[in-house]
């Protein structure tokens, strides 16, 4: 899977500015965004949609964000942190998405 074109990125414009509103997230560049200095998410496209990948850890939490409905989950799980960060793994705390 590749990552997202600056076509794609540009169109998922309305989302890139919601992400920005929750506290804590930077864009680096077009489409890639760090959480406390580290990368931490960024698009994917391929023939079967587009999709997010978000840092849980040391792996990547993938999320499917071709329709508004699928957009809307990723945002939850952001504004909820219900994405987990590295040191919610040393503390046992729940996260993610199955």
């Amino acid at each position: 899977m590749k990552h997202a074109t600056l076509a794609t990125i540009d169109a998922l414009e309305p989302l890139r500015t919601q992400i920005l509103a929750i506290d804590g997230l930077a864009e680096r560049k077009p489409g890639l965004f760090a959480k406390g200095g580290r990368a931490y998410l960024h698009f994917h496209e391929d023939p079967a949609g587009l999709y997010a990948d978000v840092r849980a850890g040391d792996d990547w939490d993938r999320y499917r964000v071709s329709t508004v409905a699928e957009r809307r989950v990723l945002l939850r799980a952001l504004k909820q942190g219900s994405v987990p960060q590295a040191s919610d793994e040393s503390s046992g705390a729940p996260g993610g998405i199955p």
